[in-house]
């Protein structure tokens, strides 16, 4: 435990709100993003005009969702019962976020992908889990959802996670020493969460001891429950 002085000098920091940037140029791309990503630049010649990426929370997702969505100008859309959502899918691209954490309507999203396939739009959608796994009560909804090209983003690499540690900081305007960062990825879980809480917590402790990140602080915030391995 660290002596009542040592406390003195830190402080609480405030909450300040860092932008995390979402450009293709910002993704990093390795092994486990590289088939999602070559999807995402070939559109929109897709091999259907449905798509569902799947993957992990912090996999990469959102960030491949929001490149494809200001690159096609697609509206955002949760297909629900006396929605407008099919009407919307007839008009131009269109995505449909976290769809196995939505309560979506089965007839309502049916009629999206039959709307998306009469007018020769696209759909992309984004899920931790394969469209088999939601819950779909509809057997027509389930048949065009088996059509739909799937594409599954995997836990990173050594490689990937050094990259995504590197941006996240830099996403806070904030450097860190390569050596750090191979110290970090070789004894954390590799995983994009737990990248992001644990540079999050990295950053409160160099922020409240106005402190750059070094290696003390950055052993301190492996050392934390579930935030490093021995």
């Amino acid at each position: 435990m660290r002596d009542l002085s040592a406390r003195k000098n830190e402080q609480l920091p405030l909450e300040l709100p860092h932008d995390p940037a979402t450009g293709r140029d910002d993704l990093a791309v390795g092994g486990p993003l590289a088939a999602a990503v070559q999807l995402i630049d070939r559109w929109p010649h897709w091999p259907s005009p449905v798509v569902v990426l799947v993957g992990p929370a912090g996999s990469g997702k959102s960030h491949l969702a929001e490149i494809w969505r200001e690159r096609s100008a697609a509206a955002a859309i949760l297909p629900t019962a006396n929605d407008d959502a099919a009407l919307t899918a007839a008009g131009g691209p269109v995505l449909f976020e976290d769809a196995d954490r939505h309560d979506f309507d089965d007839a309502a999203l049916f009629h999206v992908i039959n709307s998306v396939r009469q007018h020769g739009q696209t759909l992309l959608m984004t899920a931790r889990t394969w469209p088999g796994m939601w819950d779909v009560s509809l057997p027509d909804l389930r048949s065009r959802l088996k059509a739909a090209t799937v594409v599954e983003i995997g836990e990173p690499d050594e490689a990937l996670l050094a990259q995504v540690i590197v941006k996240l900081f830099s996403d806070r305007q904030l450097q860190i020493e390569p050596k750090l960062v191979d110290y970090m990825v070789q004894r954390m879980e590799r995983s994009m969460e737990m990248a992001q809480k644990i540079v999050d917590r990295i950053d409160f402790l160099a922020l409240a001891r106005g402190s750059r990140i070094t290696r003390p602080i950055v052993q301190e915030a492996l050392a934390e429950p579930a935030l490093g391995e021995d």
